[in-house]
């Protein structure tokens, strides 16, 4: 195990699938990255100085920081906006693991091109 299945592990049975989609589907889109926790959430780094967090909460797994995206993908994003630069999936609904990969990977190559 590592700091983000260690950090999974803390949750309730019915949450810990979820969080566990959601860290496969960020390994999936960023493979080799360093995986740590930061600000008490699961970071995976993206670069030195930039990191993709996801946390889990009452109600729901937060993604931070996410910038805007492209327009058609920010299109796919917007539904599940909850501040500038949060996306907030609902426990209630199915994880979508191919949007949470591809905005990954829109993230990763952001922060490439800087």
């Amino acid at each position: 195990m590592n700091a983000t299945d260690d950090y999974i592990a803390t949750f309730p049975d019915d949450v810990r699938p979820i969080l566990t989609e959601v860290a496969a589907a960020l390994r999936r889109a960023l493979p080799g990255a360093e995986e740590r926790i930061r600000y008490d959430m699961p970071a995976f780094m993206l670069g030195d100085r930039y990191a993709l967090h996801f946390a889990g909460w009452k109600k729901h797994v937060g993604l931070y920081p996410v910038a805007p995206l492209e327009p058609a993908l920010e299109a796919e994003v917007a539904p599940y906006r909850a501040a500038k630069d949060t996306v907030k999936l609902l426990y209630r609904d199915p994880v979508p693991t191919d949007l949470v990969e591809r905005i990954a990977v829109a993230l990763r190559r952001m922060h490439e091109d800087r």
